[in-house]
């Protein structure tokens, strides 16, 4: 391990590699800030100009700067304008975006800029020490356990409720489970759902959705609303720093979730999506009464939660990538196939036979996070300023890029037609009370809890597979103990106030 340390280090310090990882956080910071141009895009873009590089440890720290990047930027349109291009900064919105509106914008930047570090570098410095041992305990999730999994993942819908509002929740998780059966069946590649329209032979697109479910809305929302004189009117970013206090508050949450998000991360077809999310569900459920009440209100421990699992779990991804060759989402599937068309074949051998190229990475991975944290935290008061933009400016920004994301997604008009319609639904939602959120999880989770699913049922002739596998089993329990967790609070916090009302 010393000498492949060493190696990677001398691979990573030269000018080449240096301008290669500065060079992807660029792109991929840029790239993230605008909602809907994902790290998959641009990755599957910037493909050729990698290999025309020919070494394959420079282009697939270029790549990987992209990516880390992407998720990083991203968290600043998530923030801003309430519009997460990317699955992974969707739960960095909960909380990041009523920042933004209680005019601390640059604060929610702040605690985001810092968060996604910590996140990446601890993460960086688990994938070290732990790649190795790793591999061998990701191939021991099959199919079965990725579907408790999905089930774990789809317990969080608690987290996004609010008071009294488990019941509305459910139905949108749902509602985001039916519409993520949209498209080609798993079993029978057949359209189901589709009423004969061609283009829904690939189900919806998630950036449509996305943009539909929260930039649409808040879109709408600045329309319909009368402008009301805010902290930040005067067109000045105030309150850039976070106190000790609050950096006291974020510490422990840092630390766990950086933790958490990279051992997410590690298992193929998790990802940076699931860590945010479950990320903000158990940062939510550990907190105290009051501080559960802040959760979707502009809570700093809800904002660094996501943001810290996500970026954690991006640098877990490249475990199954580097050790096994087995991608762990869309974007590390593309690096994959950057990677073959290399000539290198990533495995467990790769760290024997091409040590520079494994080591390198992880070092670009230490030097690329302290590259973003310096480029972010200087730019944070030029960023925030998007909200002095005045709102018949900022109405238009917002409709074109959400048309433009929507479009670029699918490429073709009827994106266009069904981000509108499903805008409007999403906007009379939200003026009934009900959480899009939920809507979203679902959606997300759907597809991969139906392949699993049907996968397991085929592999064990049945349901057997749930108390067959003692993993699937307990993972399953953990489920229900999210859902059953806030229940059985708020039956105790009645039962508290009943007494309470009794006394007197």
């Amino acid at each position: 391990m010393l000498e492949g340390l060493l190696i990677g280090l001398q691979t990573a310090l030269s000018v080449q590699m240096l301008a290669m990882v500065i060079g992807g956080c660029l792109i991929g910071t840029f790239i993230g800030m605008l909602p809907g141009l994902g790290p998959m895009s641009i990755i599957a873009i910037m493909i050729p100009v990698a290999i025309s590089l020919g070494d394959p440890a420079a282009a697939l720290i270029l790549l990987a700067g992209v990516y880390y990047g992407a998720i990083f930027g991203g968290s600043t349109s998530s923030i801003l304008l309430n519009a997460p291009g990317v699955a992974g900064t969707v739960a960095t919105s909960f909380d990041g975006y009523p920042m933004a509106k209680q005019g601390k914008a640059g604060k929610a930047l702040t605690i985001a800029a810092i968060a996604s570090f910590c996140g990446g570098t601890i993460g960086a410095i688990l994938l070290m020490i732990f790649a190795p041992m790793l591999s061998s305990v990701a191939l021991l999730f099959h199919s079965a356990e990725y579907f408790a999994l999905m089930v774990v993942g789809l317990s969080a819908i608690a987290a996004f409720a609010g008071t009294g509002q488990v019941a509305k929740a459910f139905m949108m998780t749902t509602l985001g489970l039916i519409m993520a059966t949209v498209g080609e069946g798993t079993l029978f590649s057949l359209p189901r759902f589709t009423m004969g329209i061609m283009d829904l032979q690939t189900g919806f697109g998630f950036i449509t959705l996305a943009m539909a479910m929260f930039a649409l809305p808040e879109a709408l929302f600045l329309v319909l609303r009368p402008p009301s004189t805010s902290a930040n009117s005067d067109g000045e970013i105030k309150d850039l720093r976070i106190t000790r206090q609050e950096a006291r508050a974020i510490a422990p949450v840092i630390g766990r979730q950086s933790i958490q998000g990279f051992f997410i991360g590690v298992l193929p077809g998790a990802g940076a999506t699931i860590a945010s999310f479950l990320g903000y569900a158990v940062e939510r459920n550990i907190a105290t009464k009051d501080e559960q009440d802040q959760f979707g209100k502009g809570s700093i421990k809800g904002l660094a939660a996501p943001e810290t699992a996500n970026n954690a779990a991006c640098t877990g991804s490249f475990v199954p990538l580097l050790t096994l060759g087995i991608p762990g989402s869309g974007t590390t599937a593309i690096l994959l196939g950057a990677l073959i068309a290399l000539n290198v074949s990533p495995g467990p051998r790769l760290m024997i036979d091409e040590p520079q190229i494994f080591w390198s990475v992880i070092i670009s991975m230490y030097i690329g996070n302290l590259v973003l944290l310096i480029l972010n935290l200087p730019l944070i008061p030029y960023i925030a300023k998007i909200l002095s933009v005045p709102r018949n400016y900022l109405i238009p920004f917002i409709m074109f890029f959400t048309l433009m994301g929507a479009y670029i997604g699918q490429n073709n008009a009827t994106e266009l037609l069904i981000l509108v319609g499903f805008g409007i639904c999403a906007t009379a939602l939200k003026f009934a009370d009900y959480p899009l959120a939920p809507l979203l999880i679902g959606f997300i989770l759907g597809g991969m809890l139906e392949d699993n699913f049907a996968r397991s049922m085929q592999l064990y002739d049945g349901i057997s597979f749930i108390w067959e596998r003692p993993m699937t089993l307990g993972l399953l329990s953990i489920a229900v103990f999210l859902i059953v967790l806030p229940s059985y609070r708020a039956h105790r916090a009645r039962a508290r106030r009943a007494g309470i009302a009794d006394g007197d």
